[in-house]
């Protein structure tokens, strides 16, 4: 029984590892993408990048 419930916790562990990546990657990407249109708006406007 011990076993079971050890693989019961480790499954578990990957899922929510699994579910924190997933938000994490888009999370990276929503904030790759701000940061190109914030360049574009620097840009645009003709202000020098800081």
């Amino acid at each position: 029984m011990d076993i079971l419930w050890t693989i019961v916790v480790i499954l578990l562990i990957l899922w929510l590892l699994g579910i924190v990546g997933a938000v994490g990657g888009s999370l990276i990407h929503i904030l790759l993408v701000l940061a190109i249109i914030v360049i574009l708006v620097r840009l645009i406007q003709g202000r020098a990048p800081a």
